[in-house]
């Protein structure tokens, strides 16, 4: 009897231990924002192969000229690769110059370049891919995903459309953090953010200003939805079901590819890894130009995201300023009064100039990825659009990185 009793007791306590620890999971997750696991299965749809479109007349004449165009941008120190799509067929692609100048192994379609602010378009389309199928909700505070983030006012959306205020930690960072060569990651720099309480710029919403934390963060509440590391949910639910296979997230404890490209500065020295080299989000994912001529056509294709999910990332949010130039949600715009528009992202970080032209209406794409540091890539697109298609189709695109 007195067994028995025992038995019932030690069943009757363990029975609330629990009880009491799944109460405890369930307040955590709900303060967190995480649900009970990210299990979705990828999108399975087939990869479709590139298409290429290089023998007609009209675009052999178009490809001609490029070619001139891209000596004499190699003359003046051009290094890296482009590629131009036009009406879903690859019409332009060239590599110029080293991936590695010191092994002399040239620039090719597997040299993944660091893509710099570029990336932000894959971190904002993530959050998108979670919004769409109800695992966030992008007008929650931050503070419901991160419980550490102090500043309760800023919305998930406000981050995406950089109103969110926030300073640029590759600003404020070496103000608490003096070892400025060692490269921290995202956790590390919301931990600083949560103690230091660095001063916002504006007021939540009232403003656009462009800001690196924003995307970062966004990284981070990738991470804590999905129960992920953000170059694990990357790879397994936007990289791989695209067929980009030569796309990554750096890490510096692991270093590049043997094929990957470095970043040189202008004289050909190499750019060494300093503090912000390991938070990424706003920067750290590395590519190839055929792998982003995929991420552009999965657009048209609806293949992650749908129309309603395209149109709110396309949508212009800031209008403070008037002009074409807007922002909308992981892409910048140029929105014009015919109702046409131009979305694009460029990037910079240390000797990796890059940009990325979308041209909707004609499905007409530029991408020029350089790792030796040249800003006269930013007025590639300008150039490339007028010999595909006369020159006024390129005037006034924006060469702000």
């Amino acid at each position: 009897m007195l067994r028995s009793r025992h038995s019932f007791i030690a069943v009757l306590v363990l029975s609330l231990l629990l009880i009491a620890c799944h109460s405890n999971s369930q307040q955590a997750s709900a303060h967190t924002g995480k649900t009970s696991g990210f299990s979705e299965a990828p999108v399975n749809t087939p990869i479709r192969p590139l298409a290429y479109d290089t023998t007609s007349p009209q675009i052999r004449e178009i490809i001609t000229r490029l070619d001139k165009f891209y000596q004499t941008q190699v003359r003046a120190g051009f290094n890296g690769s482009v590629l131009v799509g036009y009406k879903g067929n690859v019409i332009y692609e060239r590599y110029f110059g080293y991936s590695n100048r010191e092994r002399k192994i040239p620039e090719s379609p597997n040299s993944s370049c660091q893509l710099a602010s570029i990336s932000k378009t894959f971190t904002g389309a993530a959050v998108l891919y979670l919004y769409q199928r109800k695992h966030l909700d992008i007008d929650k505070p931050v503070q419901f995903y991160i419980k550490s983030f102090p500043y309760p006012a800023i919305t998930v959306r406000m981050l995406l459309s950089h109103r969110s205020g926030l300073p640029d930690y590759t600003k404020w960072v070496p103000n608490y953090n003096h070892d400025t060569r060692t490269p921290i990651d995202n956790d590390q720099m919301i931990a600083l953010m949560a103690e230091h309480h660095p001063a916002l710029e504006f007021k939540a919403n009232s403003r656009f200003t462009y800001c690196n934390t924003n995307f970062a963060v966004l990284a981070k509440i990738v991470e804590v939805v999905t129960d992920m590391s953000f170059s694990e949910f990357m790879t397994k639910y936007i990289f791989h079901p695209l067929g980009m296979n030569h796309t990554f997230i750096y890490n510096p404890n692991k270093g590049l590819p043997a094929e990957a490209a470095i970043s040189y500065r202008y004289n050909w020295a190499r750019e060494p890894d300093m503090f912000a080299d390991g938070v990424y989000g706003d920067k750290g994912i590395y590519s190839t130009p055929e792998d982003m001529y995929r991420w552009d056509q999965s657009f048209y294709h609806k293949t992650l995201l749908n129309d309603a999910t395209i149109d709110l990332a396309y949508g212009p949010c800031s209008f403070e300023k008037k002009g074409i130039k807007n922002y909308g949600l992981g892409w910048r715009m140029l929105c014009y009064p015919d109702g046409n528009k131009i979305i694009y992202h460029n990037g910079w970080w240390h000797g990796n100039n890059t940009s990325f032209y979308r041209l909707i209406k004609d499905n007409f794409t530029v991408v020029v990825l350089g790792n030796k540091f040249n800003k006269a890539i930013y007025h590639h697109a300008a150039a490339i659009c007028g010999i595909v298609n006369g020159v006024s189709t390129g005037k006034g695109l924006d060469t702000e990185d």
